[in-house]
């Protein structure tokens, strides 16, 4: 973690912890797979890039990360076969001798596809149970595939399939008496979307759950705070509670945090003003923030913050969003009621709301219908929101 230069945070425990999950020897068990959810920029990536990879290695284990933000215009199941076609490239003598090993003159996998490494991609018809064998096979270690921002596989056809395939190839490689072939890792900055993996019979994790990735707390600002007071007069300190409480403000997001610093940092007055300053300078950032709900919200039309509404609810409550449920329905008609507007609730007043949610960048669709807010803490703000215009 690296909320200023120079600093860095490390998270070796909770590393040790899921690795010992993924072999199923921790207190959780993860061999199945492991779902991790937290909001954006709350540190998850690095974590995964500078911890869990490490431990990985350093077990003696093949790490493959792939993130399916890198590049949101190519198709996610593009970028998870590419990942790990990248992953086998540096085992191309190993494959050519456990092909040959096979009696087979040329490079293939599993004696029929041919196989081009200087194309970072899989031969056409290679399954990712296959590649992801051949990989395992060739460097004698456990594979853990790791992919950040997950959900994302859910926006396209081909994802999705790429997620049924990577539980072919779990199921494949774990079987017999060598039952450490492949590990999965799955990460998402909303546990709504995330959930969409395993919520129903229809998706390939069904009967897995998403586990709330933790979040950073008082060691790290205790340890920030230090790093800080380093570098500042022995009289003109910062208070290790007042940096903890402008971390909460803003979401516990390193980057939120060090913008903050450095704003402070040009203009630090007293001791005793310096929390003062902290606080002032989370609570603007929060309502920045906030604004921008607030703006998106005034220009929604009621049928529309309606069903915005009723997502929220579900979504603060864990619950899956099922837009034309008899439930649904009745709970957009009872809103629209309350506020005096005179449309009716329908699926087809839903559908179109959604829509419009949708094009506002406010709610997200997963390729086989299925909804989520597009950022968690809208549902959050709607609380205070709704708390403020009670009082």
């Amino acid at each position: 973690m690296r909320p200023n230069r120079g600093f860095g945070f490390r998270r070796s425990a909770l590393a040790r912890s899921i690795a010992e999950g993924l072999t199923g020897e921790g207190l959780a068990d993860y061999s199945s797979g492991l779902f991790l959810a937290a909001p954006r920029r709350t540190g998850k990536s690095t974590f995964l890039r500078e911890d869990l990879i490490p431990e990985c290695l350093a077990r003696g284990w093949l790490p493959v990360y792939v993130d399916l933000w890198a590049n949101r215009e190519a198709d996610p199941a593009l970028l998870i076969s590419g990942a790990i076609a990248q992953a086998l490239v540096p085992f191309e003598g190993r494959l050519r001798k456990l092909v040959k090993s096979m009696g087979v003159d040329r490079l293939s996998i599993l004696r029929t596809l041919s196989w081009d490494f200087s194309k970072p991609q899989l031969p056409e018809g290679a399954t990712l149970a296959q590649a992801l064998g051949l990989l395992h096979q060739a460097s004698g270690q456990l594979v853990v595939l790791v992919i950040d921002e997950a959900q994302h596989a859910l926006t396209t056809e081909a994802g999705i399939n790429a997620m049924f395939g990577l539980k072919a190839a779990r199921d494949e490689l774990n079987q017999g008496q060598d039952g450490d072939g492949l590990r999965l890792v799955f990460t998402g900055s909303s546990r709504d979307k995330l959930a969409h993996l395993v919520l129903n019979t229809k998706q390939p994790f069904y009967g897995s759950s998403v586990t709330p990735f933790p979040l950073l707390g008082d060691d790290f600002t205790r340890a920030y705070t230090e790093h800080l007071n380093a570098h500042l007069a022995e009289g003109n300190q910062f208070d290790p509670r007042d940096v903890a409480e402008a971390f909460q403000l803003v979401g516990c997001r390193p980057e939120l945090l060090r913008t903050i610093i450095a704003e402070v940092s040009l203009e630090l007055g007293a001791a005793n003003n310096l929390g003062e300053l902290l606080r002032n300078g989370a609570e603007l950032v929060r309502a920045g923030v906030w604004s921008e709900f607030e703006s998106s919200y005034n220009a929604l039309t009621l049928p529309q913050r309606a069903v915005l509404e009723v997502m929220a609810n579900c979504s603060v409550a864990s619950q899956p969003f099922t837009p034309f449920s008899e439930v649904t329905v009745q709970a957009v008609g009872q809103l629209l009621k309350a506020w005096g507007s005179e449309v009716q609730a329908s699926t087809t007043t839903i559908q179109a709301a959604i829509e419009a949610l949708r094009d506002k960048e406010l709610v997200w669709r997963a390729s086989r219908g299925a909804y989520a807010l597009e950022d968690k803490s809208m549902a959050e703000w709607l609380q205070h929101y709704r708390k403020g215009a009670m009082g």
